[in-house]
């Protein structure tokens, strides 16, 4: 009896070890995941819901009470035109959140493909590609957003392709990196010997093996992409009235800020938490990456 219940640990022991370094998420970081994803998750299903949450319409004015503080009534305080701050925040966020979305994921994209198809070109077409994305690096990114939307006006689709236009190149040198790595594997040879197509190897064995390290990069620049974002709404880039996110709102409580300082720290506060909750994810996914 004692050797089949010590068995049975043991057999729980391999599955769970089993289990974790196949998922790799539990292990990487356990304080760091579980906070970041905690803490992204509540701000995403806050702004999901943001219809049934929020306790007002976010453009509706109660003139008569401009500029209160926080009460009962309104538990952020109202803005210059008496809008209800908490319900500004949580609409606010759904631009905010999903232009940020948007352009890591068509950075990650378009640099995984990149630089896969670099790794595994000639060494002339590799040198062309990777000199390319290294003048993008030299490149100030907020600068160049700013010389992209002087062209082709304001706007959300505009400053998501102008952080698309900058920001592609380090996924694009990461994953030639982790391609390059994974070439010189056997089952690449393998596949290789068998006659298998390059596009069939690319797309069937090289991009699968790096998406690890790439989701981890994905969040670190997801964290900084918000930032990038709310910076170019605030100098009033970005989402255009009447729409509004958490940057926008920061730039019109500017001149309200020494009578009414929450309304710069509530949208200020969910700016922050948004990007520190992606970046821990993403510090966290790459200790695993390297562990």
């Amino acid at each position: 009896m004692t050797k089949t219940i010590i068995r049975s640990s043991h057999k729980a022991s391999d599955f769970a070890r089993r289990f974790r370094s196949r998922v790799g998420l539990i292990a990487c970081a356990p304080g760091l995941l579980v906070f970041g994803g905690g803490l992204f998750a509540a701000i995403v299903i806050a702004v999901a819901f943001a219809p049934w949450l929020a306790p007002f319409d976010p453009a509706e004015q109660f003139l008569r009470e401009r500029l209160q503080g926080p009460s009962a009534l309104h538990w952020l305080g109202t803005d210059n035109l008496g809008r209800d701050v908490l319900s500004r925040v949580l609409y606010g966020g759904r631009f905010s959140l999903l232009i940020a979305a948007i352009a890591v994921s068509l950075c990650f994209l378009v640099g995984v493909v990149i630089g896969t198809i670099s790794a595994r070109s000639s060494s002339t077409v590799d040198e062309i590609i990777m000199r390319f994305v290294d003048l993008l690096l030299s490149l100030p990114e907020i600068v160049m957003a700013l010389c992209l939307i002087a062209i082709f006006g304001t706007g959300y689709i505009t400053v998501i392709l102008a952080i698309l236009f900058i920001s592609w190149a380090p996924f694009a040198r990461l994953a030639r990196a982790l391609a390059v790595d994974i070439a010189s594997k056997t089952y690449i040879q393998a596949a290789e010997v068998l006659g298998c197509s390059r596009t069939f190897i690319i797309f069937r064995h090289v991009i699968p093996n790096t998406i690890r390290p790439l989701a981890a990069m994905g969040f670190l620049r997801f964290g900084h992409t918000i930032i990038t974002v709310g910076g170019l709404s605030f100098l009033g880039l970005g989402v255009q009235p009447p729409d509004s996110d958490w940057a926008a709102m920061l730039a019109s409580a500017v001149p309200y800020i020494e009578r009414a300082p929450y309304l710069v720290v509530f949208p200020g506060l969910a700016i922050f938490l948004a990007a520190v909750s992606v970046t821990l994810i993403g510090q966290a996914l790459d200790r695993k990456s390297y562990n």
